[in-house]
């Protein structure tokens, strides 16, 4: 069932107008998506993650992304990965729950309306996650919504 509350579409990261990366979250993860350029190895493209910050390029070229991140993250369980013309970067929060209005801090966030949504989403995520019997795919929120990570005395951890 949490499938059913998993983000529906990706948000893109626009400069100038062009797409520099397509996002999305979950309650412990940021998603990162970029394009890659055709006819560059594999092995030439870098990915560095750090707390507060991450750098993306190809070796030997000024950086692609090199920008300070949202919030903190858990570096030794965040990676990125290249597949099918993609880098995949998997960035784990340090704190749950914590809903992004962006990956890159001070840079296109989401309108105050998409970013209620993305908290209500999270705010279903967790109480599909403590609930796993029930289905809250179909639930809503009137108003606005508490925030995932204090909410009722914050997330459990296990």
């Amino acid at each position: 069932m949490s499938e059913k509350l998993a983000p529906e579409k990706r948000h893109s990261f626009l400069h100038n107008d062009e797409k520099v990366f397509e996002w999305d979250q979950t309650l412990e993860e940021v998603n990162i998506y970029i394009n890659l350029p055709p006819n560059v190895h594999s092995k030439q493209f870098y990915c560095k993650i750090q707390s507060k910050h991450v750098e993306v390029g190809i070796k030997g070229n000024p950086p692609y992304l090199n920008h300070d991140l949202f919030c903190p993250v858990k570096t030794d369980s965040s990676f990125w990965t290249l597949e099918d013309d993609i880098m995949h970067i998997t960035l784990q929060k340090r704190d749950k729950g914590q809903t992004w209005s962006s990956p890159i801090l001070g840079q296109g966030q989401l309108d105050p309306y998409s970013t209620d949504l993305e908290q209500k989403r999270l705010m279903l995520q967790r109480f599909q996650e403590e609930n796993p019997g029930f289905d809250f795919s179909q639930a809503q929120f009137t108003g606005s919504c508490p925030d995932p990570r204090t909410f009722m005395g914050g997330i459990r951890s296990d």
